[in-house]
């Protein structure tokens, strides 16, 4: 059996725990800046403080806010592990990278790169050629169409449809349920059918 550490002890942190041990994977502890509990769901929480003996483990970071997955990434000194779970379909031409985690009933298709810390979420759908950079969140039920970029740091809400051959850029986000037929600008906020820009993200 592997085993693992999770980074958050939040919401997201108990969906990934149960993602883990669907893979026969078991927790050793969560660790958060600012924990709440001594324990969740069982298994106990610990400071980042306290790190030091489990940094010989591998890390989930187990935050939905893409900023703060980027900030713990950087500064977490660890190495990343990767969870797929059973019923999620991935072409063997797709490529994923470390500490990105794929969710029940998700579809990754040909030739696709999915990149760091990535969150693939229910029922998710990305088709061939497409590109998804680093601390992407993917809501349960998108659909991303073929030769579709998304850069790093970008949210798309539950439920959005992006068309073919569109380019999505960094830290956007993309409102639930929005279509989206035209190119996005870094930090924009697109929302509704058709989709359009609202206002910008600050970073």
């Amino acid at each position: 059996m592997s085993k693992i550490c999770l980074f958050g002890a939040s919401g997201h942190g108990k969906v990934v725990k149960d993602l883990a041990l669907s893979l026969n994977t078991e927790i050793k502890i969560f660790v958060d800046d600012n924990p709440k509990r001594d324990l969740l769901q069982d298994i106990p929480v610990i400071k980042y403080q306290e790190i030091e003996h489990y940094k010989k483990y591998k890390f989930i970071i187990s935050i939905g806010d893409n900023t703060i997955r980027k900030r713990i990434s950087e500064k977490l000194e660890s190495t990343f592990a990767m969870l797929i779970h059973k019923t999620a379909i991935i072409s063997s031409s797709a490529k994923i990278l470390e500490g990105t985690v794929v969710m029940p009933g998700a579809i990754i298709n040909a030739e696709t790169s999915i990149g760091k810390h990535v969150i693939i979420n229910t029922a998710v759908i990305i088709e061939h050629d497409c590109i998804i950079d680093d601390f992407v969140h993917i809501s349960p039920n998108a659909t991303i169409t073929g030769n579709v970029s998304i850069g790093e740091g970008s949210h798309i809400g539950a439920g959005a449809i992006i068309i073919p051959n569109i380019s999505i850029g960094k830290w956007v986000t993309i409102g639930a349920g929005t279509v989206v037929i035209e190119n996005v600008p870094d930090f924009a906020i697109v929302v509704g059918n058709p989709g359009k820009i609202k206002k910008y993200n600050k970073y």
